[in-house]
């Protein structure tokens, strides 16, 4: 009598059972504190706090951005913002855009790899990063950072679809499966974050206090008010602190490139794998003010908190303004208007974890100083205020904090450019008054 052939498990009781074997693995890991999880990769530095490149390596990086193959065709009006890159390397004047291209580059050559991926990441939302040039005559493509030297690691560039919730979902997913390198998810405008903030309230914010899953995956969200409306001006920075805790993430405001430069290969270089939120600029990306000089990258680390540039007598000195970002610029421009010069202006680079020590420091310099204020641009119930109010005021040895800002609102800020200006003049004014 004929036997017949054994039947194959069909598609669906196969998947059933690797969904069945997943979920077993998750539990089995789950029950592991997160503590004894296993070392992080030989590649990243555990116990060096320095995050300094050499004259060699920035003017390398410097080269790159203008050393193209034989007949490629840069286009015209792009070739000048490249050799200014290029200049910038040896004789000063570094601005966001190339801060950020010497972070890359430089980690590249470390053994590094990075992935980066957002809307227009590969140009840059606002005409800033060309991190990949395409020929004006034939539409050949040509990334310069991947071409540094034989063995660097490797970059990857993308412009992701138009799903925020997708695609900062898939990135968070790369940086737990490849924890060796720095994954970045860009958005176009801070606010775009929006829809995808189920990823980062379940998975980025909390993925470690809940299941011990560790990331480093890192936000970049433009930020500031120059008066392009509700939609386009906050990031949401009030919501990201409101999740803040347990040593979660790191989430900063820095206002030079050279802060951000040390930023981002700290996040790269450190054994300590948390999220990253980097609030970004977007008036700030070609301010001359906002520049660094070629030893702020050759020397030092990322500094929490900025002490006054301008040096201010300490004994008289009756004011302490303190901000974050891009304000610092406009703060420093209507205290010279005002002839405020017992104001010292103190940038806070750092939100959390709040760097109180160095806060304390700063602070005790000015022990004359009587008047502390938290300067924003955002609403009083938005921006880092909430946060600020409730974490800084036991750091401040009894002196009282009081704020400057717009006033609370249900809109993150104002519908037009003729309201968002005079609102400015008024927080300025209000600042020095």
């Amino acid at each position: 009598m004929a036997t017949s052939p054994s039947k194959k498990p069909s598609r669906r009781c196969d998947y059933q059972g690797q969904l069945e074997r997943v979920f077993a693995e998750t539990r089995d890991v789950s029950n592991v504190p997160a503590d004894d999880a296993p070392d992080q990769p030989e590649s990243r530095t555990a116990d060096s706090d320095s995050t300094a490149i050499t004259t060699e390596v920035l003017k390398r990086i410097g080269e790159s951005q203008i050393t193209v193959p034989d007949g490629f065709t840069v286009h015209p009006r792009l070739l000048p913002q490249l050799q200014k890159r290029a200049q910038m390397a040896s004789e000063g004047g570094i601005d966001w855009a190339m801060g950020e291209t010497l972070a890359f580059g430089s980690l590249l050559l470390d053994g590094i790899p990075i992935r980066l991926a957002g809307q227009d990441s590969r140009r840059g939302t606002f005409g800033q990063r060309h991190a990949v040039l395409v020929d004006r005559r034939t539409a050949e493509e040509y990334t310069p950072l991947t071409h540094l030297s034989d063995d660097q690691a490797t970059l990857y560039v993308y412009d992701s679809l138009l799903s925020e919730y997708a695609a900062m979902g898939f990135e968070y997913g790369y940086s737990v499966a490849r924890p060796e390198a720095l994954v970045l998810w860009e958005a176009q405008f801070g606010d775009f974050a929006n829809g995808a903030q189920s990823i980062i309230d379940e998975f980025i914010s909390a993925g470690e206090a809940k299941w011990g899953q560790r990331s480093s995956v890192v936000l970049l969200l433009p930020h500031g008010y120059e008066g392009q409306g509700p939609d386009h001006s906050s990031a949401r920075l009030e919501r990201y602190l409101a999740m803040s805790a347990e040593d979660n993430w790191t989430v900063a405001l820095p206002s030079t490139p050279g802060n951000y430069f040390h930023l981002l290969r700290r996040q790269a270089l450190s054994s300590r794998r948390k999220p990253l939120v980097v609030f970004t600029p977007k008036s700030m990306l070609r301010l001359r003010a906002a520049t660094s000089a070629p030893e702020e990258f050759t020397t030092g680390t990322f500094q929490p908190v900025l002490d006054d540039p301008r040096s201010p007598d300490a004994s008289s000195v009756r004011r302490i303004v303190l901000c974050s970002g891009k304000l610092f610029y406009d703060l420093d421009k209507a205290r010279h208007a005002a002839g405020a010069e017992n104001t010292a202006i103190v940038r806070i680079e750092q939100l959390y974890p709040l760097a109180a020590d160095e806060i304390g420091r700063v602070l005790s310099s000015y022990e004359s100083a009587d008047d502390i204020v938290w300067v924003q641009e955002e609403p009083a119930n938005q921006g880092a205020w909430p946060y600020i109010a409730l974490n800084l005021p036991e750091h401040l040895d009894g002196r009282r904090l009081r704020r400057v800002s717009r006033a609370a609102s249900a809109s993150p800020a104002a519908g037009s450019v003729t309201s968002h200006e005079n609102e400015q003049k008024k927080l300025l004014a209000a600042t020095f008054s």
